[in-house]
């Protein structure tokens, strides 16, 4: 009786291990594992390397990019052209990838894969330090608003006197919080790895979608 007992419990758990190997088998040929050995997998361009991605050589693909090159007149990347510029990147060694010229390439760690765009500002000279000192020391004369390009604006406070400071401590707030800005629509100058005012709009490409709540 007991002996029966222990054959009937083993047979749901060989069915078990048996369902498991099953399964094993189904998701090494089908998955990522199973295309590599299959050799079905193009090889990716160097530029489409993401952390924590396998792919044919089954090796943990990741890269490194340079930190961009900073020009000491302007504080923005070297090369800087439409509001973008580019870094090298250099694929981990044992990588073999497409490179910028479209070659499959083994790579060793050495050399550079892509060129990752980054993203940079439009400057023409106003230093964003010379706006807020001439606003803070010289605001009720209009210096700062002459300074920024708005001559009209930098006469009226001149002949009001900082429209009786009222208007010069308002522009120095609006100038210390990098809302008002040079009159050519440029950026200011500061320093690239300083504090800087990003400004957030609402587009039809990035709007804000309803919280949906349980």
């Amino acid at each position: 009786m007991a002996a029966a007992c222990a054959s009937g419990q083993a047979v749901p758990e060989t069915v078990a291990v048996q369902l498991l190997g099953v399964l094993w088998f189904v998701s090494v040929t089908t998955g990522p594992w199973g295309a590599a050995a299959a050799g079905g997998e193009e090889t990716l361009k160097c530029e489409d390397l993401k952390v924590g991605q396998f792919h044919v050589s089954l090796t943990f693909l990741k890269y490194i990019c340079k930190d961009p090159k900073i020009n000491d007149a302007t504080q923005e990347p070297v090369n800087c052209t439409n509001y973008t510029a580019h870094v090298p990147c250099f694929p981990a060694p044992n990588i073999t990838c497409k490179d910028f010229s479209g070659n499959e390439t083994h790579f060793t760690g050495n050399e550079v894969g892509f060129l990752k765009p980054v993203s940079c500002r439009n400057v023409n000279g106003y230093s964003y330090k010379v706006a807020v000192a001439l606003s803070l020391f010289l605001g009720w004369l209009g210096a700062d608003r002459f300074y920024l390009g708005y001559p009209a604006l930098g006469l009226l406070k001149f002949c009001t006197v900082g429209f009786c400071g009222i208007g010069s401590l308002i522009d120095f707030i609006l100038i210390s919080m990098q809302i008002v800005g040079p009159s050519d629509g440029s950026s200011y100058i500061i320093d690239y790895y300083g504090t800087r005012l990003t400004r957030l709009s609402i587009t039809n490409e990035t709007f804000r979608k309803t919280q949906l709540y349980p």
